[in-house]
């Protein structure tokens, strides 16, 4: 019978062909955890009595959210991982000295291979489903069945599919639409559901974006986000040393589909995510009508930190300043996108603007350092979540938009379209 992707991949896992809304126990390919939710896991694999990780080899930690650390809690937060690492020699352990946000770091070292099964004890982790795996956060429990077992229990989801019909205009991207889906079905509308981006369109979309698209699938309650892989992925992979040989998958003519979303990318603009949901879309056009002066910009995140991120951005800012009122925090996902930047003369373009430019981390996004809000100030961002007091003080706002417009919006201090440039 025909199967989506999703369920191919679990029952190649499993051995048997399985079904949305079976419980299943599969074997995982990889395991990520970082610097916040790892030691939590670290502990419970102690408890349970353990001695060794069940598969070494498929297990990552990436210290990422409070790295450097800035303060002592943070700092002994993560020497409990760094202690776990050094007695395990674990083999993938990413530290200051190799820096990267885990969904960005983990692609671009080919820990994942298309046709994997990958956990991570954190919610954006369905980022990896880019590359035509399955992928999706857990708690950090559930992480640590997985360091003990090398396995985890999953309930097979069942799959919207979403149709991208025509060309994106001038500046459209993943992140709009994504951004226009939330927009369309809510916080909820996917719960515990697989989004499946398939569609002309997506011949359109870079890694970056598709990135971006797997990366927020969490933000509409979806369990995982995941693309088939084509030649724009076999691309980005073409120079991985993957840790395993691809398996791919695609879903069959005939597959049941819990819901069809069709939507026409050509007629989008640029969206923006009003405070304080990531489902409060509107165009950026609206946002240039409200007159919404910012006091920060930024440019970053596992969703938006990218090589083709800074690219956009460079060239807007290029011969341009920020705002006097604004500030720009730009924060390259991983320190090989860093250099590149660098080689590429991006960083003197961000500098000559006015921007700050941080080591690789998670800190500005969730409000850890690096970028906090004071009182009622406002922040357009490339991150993914705009909650009450996500950045910052609770009453802050953050309004959430591509890298073009964050740019094009720091050198206005105010939200603008970066179209009229």
């Amino acid at each position: 019978m025909a199967q989506t992707i999703t369920e191919k991949i679990f029952s190649e896992h499993v051995g048997r062909e399985v079904r949305a809304g079976q419980i299943i126990e599969s074997e995982i390919d990889m395991t990520i955890g970082n610097d916040i939710t790892t030691p939590i896991s670290i502990r419970a694999f102690k408890e349970s009595g353990a001695k060794a990780l069940a598969k070494p080899e498929n297990f990552a930690i990436v210290m990422d959210h409070y790295i450097p650390a800035k303060d002592i809690m943070s700092a002994n937060q993560a020497k409990i991982s760094r202690d776990f690492a050094a007695e395990h020699d674990l083999k993938y352990f990413f530290d200051e000295k190799d820096m990267g946000i885990e969904h960005a770091l983990i692609p671009e070292k080919g820990l994942v291979s298309p046709g994997d099964v990958v956990i991570g004890a954190d919610s954006h982790t369905c980022t990896h489903g880019a590359l035509g795996l399955f992928s999706t956060g857990m708690g950090s429990t559930d992480l640590a069945y997985a360091m003990i077992t090398g396995k985890n229990w999953f309930k097979v989801p069942a799959t919207i599919k979403v149709d991208f019909k025509g060309k994106p205009g001038e500046h459209i991207y993943g992140k709009d639409l994504i951004l226009e889906i939330i927009r369309q079905i809510g916080v909820d509308g996917a719960l515990y559901q697989a989004l499946e981006f398939t569609g002309e369109a997506m011949s359109y979309i870079d890694m970056d974006g598709r990135f971006s698209l797997c990366n927020m699938a969490i933000e509409a309650g979806g369990k995982n986000g995941i693309i088939a892989v084509d030649e724009i992925t076999k691309e980005f992979l073409s120079d991985k040393n993957l840790a395993r040989e691809p398996r791919l998958h695609y879903s069959d003519e005939g597959a049941n589909y819990a819901r069809v979303l069709e939507i026409d990318v050509s007629k989008l603009d640029p969206v923006i995510a009003y405070p304080f949901l990531p489902s409060n879309g509107k165009s950026v056009r609206q946002a240039q009508k409200d007159d919404i002066k910012i006091d920060q910009a930024f440019i970053g995140s596992c969703t938006n930190g990218r090589l083709g991120d800074l690219r956009i951005a460079a060239k807007i800012l290029k011969g341009k300043r920020v705002a006097k009122h604004t500030r720009l925090i730009i924060t390259p996902a991983t320190s090989k996108i860093a250099l590149q930047a660098q080689k590429e003369g991006l960083m003197d373009i961000f500098a000559e603007a006015g921007a700050v430019v941080s080591n690789p981390t998670c800190g500005a996004c969730l409000g850890g350092y690096m970028g906090i809000l004071a009182a009622k100030e406002r922040c357009i961002s490339t991150s993914n979540r705009n909650f009450v007091g996500r950045m910052g003080d609770p009453t802050s706002e953050v309004y959430l938009a591509n890298s073009a417009v964050v740019a094009a919006s720091a050198i206005a201090g105010k939200i603008v379209d970066p179209r009229d440039l």
